[in-house]
């Protein structure tokens, strides 16, 4: 591997020529000679090739540094576009130590762009933001409201396939937060949505099973009046193994049987795995069942 100290140094020193430019370009006679804009730009200029060494010696956090400064200096120079790029360099540097860092960074680009009406650009960003709360800061609800956001624009701009895949997300996390009023609008909207077009049709019968699930924790028979409704809106949801494999929860559920309850899900998850989501979901329907031990083994 090459070594990049000897970059970190160059660097600082870089770092240090450009704020010299930045305060001479400000003074008395930088202003009486000219040269002003030219300068604070030269000293951007130096602050990006400042901002990259830092990357190459892995300083992130000096990188992010660098990167905002030269925001700052297209921000008063008024090169909008330019702007949006460093904050957006500086939070993808800040990422790799300091999350809130980032975060503030890919604001200040996401101000930006809607100001200039760059909406579907703008989501992006709110979706790298609601990764960054997942992953990093473990905030959810943090998170939703990002994707949230996301969604917002996409719509906005037709981006309809976009917005989707950010509402699923929230669809999926609200429902983790007992939230389900809101998961079931989201599930039975993306459905709606997907179920006329033919690519995207097959994924219809997994967001109705979704919603329903949702419905079947707040309410055995609002769970079932929902099964009815989506088999009438959609009638290819009727043959599907979902909707099979919730008439039998719904007919274990009545008559309390848990056997019958984890028999089913059994069946069902030896052919189509069923992932952490759904588990956690069936776990707690199941434990509405008197006399639940409270595992579905």
């Amino acid at each position: 591997m090459m070594d990049n100290s000897g970059k970190e140094k160059e660097a600082i020193q870089l770092m240090a020529d450009a704020d010299k430019k930045v305060k001479s370009s400000g003074s008395f006679l930088g202003g009486m000679f000219g040269g002003g804009p030219h300068k604070v730009e030269e000293a951007c200029e130096m602050y990006c090739r400042a901002a990259n060494m830092f990357k190459m010696a892995k300083n992130w956090s000096a990188a992010g540094a660098a990167f905002c400064k030269a925001a700052r200096i297209h921000s008063q120079l008024q090169n909008k576009h330019d702007c949006a790029t460093s904050f957006i360099d500086a939070g993808n540097a800040y990422k790799k130590i300091d999350p809130n860092e980032a975060i503030k960074c890919l604001n200040a680009a996401i101000d930006i762009y809607t100001d200039m009406g760059r909406f579907t650009i703008a989501a992006k960003h709110h979706i790298n933001i609601a990764e960054i709360y997942e992953a990093e800061l473990v905030d959810i609800e943090k998170a939703i409201a990002h994707y949230e956001q996301a969604a917002d624009y996409y719509k906005g701009e037709e981006s309809n396939s976009s917005a989707n895949k950010c509402l699923l997300k929230v669809g999926a996390y609200s429902a983790q937060l007992e939230q389900y009023a809101k998961a079931i609008e989201i599930y039975e909207q993306v459905g709606s949505n997907t179920m006329d077009n033919p690519l995207l049709k097959y994924s219809a019968k997994e967001y109705f099973f979704k919603a329903s699930l949702c419905h079947f924790i707040v309410d055995e028979l609002n769970a079932k009046i929902a099964v009815e409704k989506y088999e009438e809106m959609f009638p290819a949801f009727s043959d599907s193994r979902e909707c099979k494999l919730l008439k039998k929860l719904l007919e274990a559920h009545e008559e309390q049987n848990c056997e019958a309850f984890t028999e089913a899900v059994k069946e069902f998850d030896s052919i189509s795995r069923l992932d952490q989501w759904h588990t956690t979901l069936l776990l707690r329907i199941k434990k509405t069942i008197q006399g639940d031990e409270g595992d579905l083994k």
